[in-house]
């Protein structure tokens, strides 16, 4: 049996082989696992591990990762692994598969394809109250959007905040959350647009201190608001297209979009634009002249606020 794990959400990818390999050693025992790293192993030792019989067991199980990265492997997959022996399962962990390539479209024809991507806020809220509920803590919705909106969409960063905050007390509250949790960048350039955009310029610059504070260099910032004012504009040139639609034609993350629509909204695309072409020139500006980064990205938000 052929197994192919793929996608954006690593954290689910992990999870999906920890599940896998644990239900095959469950059957089989450890002995019979086998791990290997496309980049690192010549396509040989590759070839051999899915050929060779399983030594002291009934199957063996083979798992590669990024197994694309080896080119001759890539070449010769469908004759390989249409010779795969009844007696070996291979699971391939591909997070960054070309789906262009024909090896992709073979495994997905040919395998049990998951492709795992990041899930939208709601789905990420239920998965935080349910994986607490697990753990015997409580966590309210409101709460859970909250983290969120604190740390952000990883789920690998989500489950470790959960652990911290459950440490503490295994009733996670609004409280427990500010007190023990540090917003991400990210997020935090969120509520930098938001205030701009909704012409509050004392909480914009406020903001953008305490970025500086925890460390976020002008140059991160920048990248930061370059990217966030790119999904407003795909946002704006969407027209009346529903959120669904935006989602599903730019792959963006849907809580990206969501949280970019408020700012959308408050500003004409011919304003945005402009603001994109001045943050692209402060950039350019600072590679080629000694500038002040700092003053001309606050002297750039007020603009916004104005």
């Amino acid at each position: 049996m052929i197994t192919t794990l793929t996608g954006a959400n690593g954290f689910a990818i992990r999870s999906e082989l920890d599940n896998l390999v644990a239900a095959f050693i469950a059957s089989y025992g450890d002995i019979a696992v086998e791990r290997l790293e496309g980049q690192e192993v010549e396509f040989d030792r590759i070839r051999e591990s899915l050929q060779s019989t399983p030594f002291l067991a009934d199957k063996k199980l083979v798992v590669i990762t990024n197994a694309s990265a080896n080119q001759r492997f890539v070449e010769q997959a469908e004759k390989l692994l249409r010779e795969l022996p009844e007696t070996t399962d291979l699971i391939l962990v591909e997070p960054t598969l070309d789906k262009r390539l024909t090896y992709a479209k073979f495994l997905k024809a040919n395998s049990a394809f998951h492709e795992l991507n990041e899930l939208d806020e709601n789905y990420l809220a239920r998965w935080m109250i349910d994986l607490v509920k697990a753990k015997d803590g409580t966590l309210s919705s409101a709460d859970a959007r909250l983290l969120i909106e604190r740390i952000g969409m990883n789920q690998q960063y989500l489950a470790n905040e959960i652990e911290k905050l459950l440490l503490y007390n295994p009733q996670i509250t609004q409280s427990s959350i500010n007190l023990l949790t540090e917003q991400t960048p990210q997020s935090t350039i969120f509520e930098l647009l938001d205030a701009a955009f909704s012409a509050h310029p004392e909480q914009a610059m406020a903001i953008y201190r305490e970025q500086r504070e925890q460390k976020i260099e002008p140059a991160q910032i920048i990248a930061m608001l370059t990217w966030q004012l790119r999904v407003m504009a795909i946002i704006k040139t969407a027209g009346d297209r529903s959120t669904e639609a935006i989602i599903k034609d730019s792959k963006l993350n849907p809580y990206t979009v969501r949280k970019c629509q408020k700012a959308a909204s408050l500003i004409s695309f011919v304003r945005l634009k402009q603001l994109i072409t001045d943050l692209v020139a402060i950039d350019m500006r600072s590679k080629l002249e000694n500038i002040d980064l700092d003053e001309a990205l606050q002297l750039f938000l007020i603009k916004i606020t104005s």
